[in-house]
């Protein structure tokens, strides 16, 4: 078996190692009604345009002559997993840690320069597989109207959401997002062969870029983290991670290498794994957890617009007012 950074997973399908949460709750969302509908109209190229010139404008774009051995690293984890083309790496100055994969039409890859400037070598790298990890299971189609919806929010400007139940729509995103992020933790550690890295990567993510961490003692915090039996300990931390577009960086690390116990990643590094167009069909367990999310998103439409039938016809309304401004916006682009 090869080792280390790099491996080739050749027509790796996502679905090999997809987190169930992540799974069922991207069904789920599918089927609140008309949710895709109104996913397309937000992600149309008129308004990608405007957002990826508003993300790039500040930003600089890694090639094999602006900053090499970030290129470098960037190509070596597309070819393990086996994604072609690659979408197009920025990186822009921040003093935070972290990166984004985003465009439903035109996927980009953004990566803050602290992190780049600040983590070892192997954990930028176990980044931009995390990254990627996105880009093959097309995570960039919802996290493009997420972000659209995060800076209306931000901004309350008025605009084309104008009338859209931006609140239930964001909620339902907010949700999948984080189970999103359970599954690129995974694709991260398939190309760095070494869970540890990525676990690294994440104790960088949630303390910093210091002198002394021990990854031993990460991992210990995150088991009594999740072994917390008080209860209202554990219903707090759920209230604040509920708000949050990535669960909390102990809950990744004990994830991941529950996920590592169940023997799938060494069987996926045997090259024992599901090829791209060769998906099984869902399982019982996957229907029940799409049950579960579809509950969930169901409870939250309840509390922002009083239930589905109400949501369905607000973005009816939407929808019907959105079409003159879609053709205004199809003409624009």
């Amino acid at each position: 078996m090869p080792e280390g950074p790099g491996q080739h997973y050749e027509q790796l399908s996502p679905k090999a190692y997809e987190h169930p949460a992540d799974r069922a709750a991207t069904s789920a969302l599918h089927s609140i009604p008309l949710m895709d509908k109104v996913i397309k109209r937000l992600t149309d190229v008129a308004h990608e345009r405007r957002l990826h010139q508003v993300l790039v404008g500040n930003a600089v774009r890694i090639s094999e002559q602006q900053v090499p051995w970030l290129w470098e690293s960037y190509t070596r984890c597309g070819r393990s997993l086996d994604l072609d083309p690659l979408p197009d790496l920025y990186a822009t100055q921040t003093p935070m840690a972290s990166a984004m994969t985003i465009g439903a039409h035109r996927p980009m890859v953004i990566i803050f320069s602290g992190l780049a400037a600040d983590f070892e070598r192997d954990e930028v790298e176990s980044v931009l597989a995390h990254e990627l990890g996105h880009a093959l299971s097309e995570h960039y189609y919802y996290t493009t109207t997420f972000v659209l919806l995060s800076e209306f929010l931000r901004t309350s400007v008025p605009g084309p959401l104008t009338g859209l139940p931006i609140r239930a729509i964001y909620l339902a995103l907010l949700e999948w997002s984080r189970a999103a992020e359970l599954s690129s933790d995974r694709a991260s550690a398939l190309v760095m062969g070494d869970p540890l890295v990525t676990c690294r990567m994440l104790m960088r993510m949630a303390g910093g870029a210091l002198e002394g961490m021990s990854l031993d003692a990460f991992i210990a915090q995150a088991t009594e983290y999740e072994e917390e039996e008080d209860l209202f300990a554990r219903w707090s931390r759920a209230w604040v991670e509920i708000a949050l577009t990535h669960p909390f960086a102990v809950r990744r690390v004990r994830e991941l290498i529950a996920w590592v116990g169940t023997g799938d990643f060494d069987r996926i590094r045997d090259g024992s794994y599901v090829r791209r167009g060769h998906e099984p069909p869902p399982t019982k367990e996957f229907e029940a957890a799409v049950r579960h999310y579809r509950e969930r998103f169901a409870s939250m439409l309840e509390r922002t617009t009083g239930g589905v039938s109400k949501l369905v016809n607000q973005l009816e309304d939407w929808l019907r007012g959105a079409g003159a401004s879609a053709s205004d916006d199809a003409t624009e682009a």
